[in-house]
């Protein structure tokens, strides 16, 4: 007999219950929303700016601005985010040392160095597995989605298996309708979708007259599971017209801010993670250029996303991760071919965090004069996934279902050759 997805979940997970029945802190946190800045945000021009670097650092955007927290300011291209300072943390002494995308990639959503025996499941496949259906995560909805596209630099969920991939969704929800993979076609309403059900019901014969056959009783479920899903409530929960034109204008009517919005909506329904998967941050060429168009979107998309968990009530079971694989260069790449561009860079750079038991108005860390340098307080991907674990209530010493029973923890140790600079207590 052909088990359902959701009975696959399950069954498997029943294996693994000695290994998830570990210690587990108290959770603060119910979801998390990433913002993976795909291709790696330059952190002079974001969240650690540095004015008296010179031109050759600068470039035009040499005007930082206060926020509404005493002596922290940020980019000057980030006005209304400037404005709910209070409600986040700036990172500025985030460091690997990796400049490749997919080595880096790695090492920020797993905590470890690429190229060991394992390839490692992402923060979002572990929220999948001990937020998921383990822990009783009811709903047709996955509980690890992906806004809109993966990212495509790792498999995401490891050697956790398929089961723990994310959901893309694919689409735009900047569109008229978002056409949810699988879930809404697009040109065809839900009218036409329910008169394709009924015929679909009446050519069926076979099922009617083997009505006790177990197999196709598991059929006949996953077909309605699928019919809930795109003509039931579930579905509903990507429909953008449910809400206020206002509202959507606030987020910017573009793909990042309608990403926002959607994933304030999929928390709100209790999914524990998300990912907007942001892509246009890898800027070799034409760098300014890009951040005067890009950084006004994503102002508006995550400071109102913010400002609305807060209203609702949600900001703090719901912690907000905005990072990149890495930094950019500090030096500005003036010279043929770049021509005002910025390269990669690990030695330092940025993350943001906010709800979900993270203090806000804090800065962790610090880099250099001219943020080519560490200064102040490394901190490594390890340490911040553990502490967004230890907010979700989940032990970072617990151990994964690894399908050859080998030892693998939530998050690695010293002795595995990883640099730990320890978790942020300051914040949390």
């Amino acid at each position: 007999m052909e088990l359902s997805r959701r009975e696959t979940l399950r069954t498997g997970l029943l294996g693994a219950a000695g290994l998830l029945a570990k210690a587990k802190p108290s959770a603060r946190a119910r979801s998390v929303i990433q913002i993976w800045m795909w291709g790696g945000p330059a952190h002079l021009d974001t969240f650690d700016p540095k004015p008296d670097a010179g031109n050759d650092y600068t470039g035009p955007l040499n005007h930082p601005i206060p926020t509404n927290v005493d002596g922290i300011q940020i980019g000057e291209l980030l006005p209304l985010l400037a404005k709910q300072a209070d409600k986040y943390s700036i990172i500025r002494s985030l460091t690997h040392g990796v400049n490749s995308h997919e080595t880096a990639s790695y090492m920020v959503q797993t905590g470890r160095m690429a190229g060991g025996r394992d390839v490692y499941p992402s923060v979002g496949a572990v929220v999948s597995l001990f937020k998921g259906y383990s822990a009783g995560y009811q709903g047709l909805i996955p509980p690890y989605i992906v806004l809109t596209e993966p990212q495509g630099r790792f498999s995401e969920a490891g050697f956790l298996g398929s089961r723990y991939k994310p959901f893309a969704t694919g689409g735009d929800p900047a569109q008229n309708r978002f056409a949810v993979e699988g879930v809404v076609a697009q040109g065809i309403s839900d009218q036409r979708q329910q008169a394709r059900r009924e015929y679909l019901g009446k050519l069926n014969t076979l099922e009617h007259a083997l009505k006790d056959d177990a197999q196709l009783a598991a059929s006949r479920e996953a077909e309605q599971q699928a019919y809930d899903l795109i003509l039931g409530d579930a579905g509903k929960v990507f429909d953008l017209s449910e809400e206020k034109a206002e509202l959507r204008e606030r987020y910017g009517r573009n793909t990042f801010g309608q990403s926002c919005l959607v994933a304030r909506r999929l928390v709100e329904r209790g999914v524990p993670y998300v990912t907007i998967n942001y892509r246009g941050w890898d800027t070799h060429k034409q760098h300014f250029q890009t951040m005067r168009r890009k950084l006004p979107e994503l102002d508006k998309g995550m400071a109102t996303l913010l400002q609305d968990l807060a209203e609702r009530g949600l900001l703090e079971s719901t912690i907000v991760w905005w990072s990149g694989e890495f930094g950019r260069t500090p030096r500005v790449e003036w010279e043929a071919p770049w021509n005002g561009g910025r390269g990669h860079y690990g030695r330092v750079f940025c993350a943001v965090v906010a709800g979900g038991g993270f203090k806000g108005g804090r800065v962790v860390g610090a880099s250099d004069a001219k943020g080519e340098e560490v200064k102040d307080r490394p901190v490594y991907p390890a340490d911040l996934i553990a502490s967004m674990y230890e907010l979700l209530g989940i032990a970072p010493e617990a151990n994964l279902p690894h399908p050859l029973g080998m030892p693998a923890r939530v998050t690695p140790t010293a002795t595995e050759g990883v640099t730990l600079g320890g978790r942020l207590k300051e914040i949390m």
